[in-house]
């Protein structure tokens, strides 16, 4: 997994301020790290997206996750991307909502691209959801995905990145 430059400055100035300011020792802080609920990695529910053989290439499938409050969408893009599942490393997914405002954002068959209709931001998602132009200042949030050899399956495990208008991304 990789963190932006600007992540692991939030969270390593987050830390050393929280433990600085409270004097906890090197044990103290090992101790809190096993006995505390607060987690740094949040437990998905692996949830069932598509059947890879029901998917059309360039044609998004809309679900929810990590729930019914947050909209996605799940793309067979017809080519291996980075992030790609699948059998040809090809399907990605993305949360719906522009991580500027909140806005609805489509998928763009014909220019290959996500587009938010409120402030024109457009993201690319054979770049791992990247800010491409317009008013956002962050990249999509996308959705981990796991491929099921066995049931021809994609299932929803995860989600890199903050989806708007929450301070966790599960609730």
């Amino acid at each position: 997994m990789s963190v932006s430059r600007r992540d692991f400055f939030k969270i390593t100035g987050a830390g050393t301020a929280a433990v600085s300011s409270i004097g906890l020792t090197t044990e103290a802080v090992a101790e809190t790290k096993t006995t505390t609920t607060n987690k740094a990695v949040l437990d998905y529910p692996a949830t069932l997206v598509a059947k890879v053989s029901d998917l059309k290439i360039n044609k998004p499938v809309m679900f929810s996750y990590p729930d019914n409050r947050s909209p996605c969408q799940l793309i067979k893009m017809g080519h291996a991307i980075p992030g790609g599942v699948g059998p040809e490393q090809d399907i990605v997914a993305y949360s719906s909502l522009c991580p500027h405002m909140g806005c609805p954002v489509m998928y763009d068959g014909d220019s290959r691209s996500f587009k938010c209709g409120c402030h024109f931001s457009v993201f690319d998602p054979e770049m791992e959801g990247q800010q491409v132009c317009g008013q956002s200042t962050e990249n999509m949030p996308r959705i981990e995905l796991i491929y099921d050899t066995k049931k021809d399956a994609v299932y929803a495990a995860g989600v890199h990145g903050l989806i708007y208008g929450r301070l966790a991304n599960i609730i």
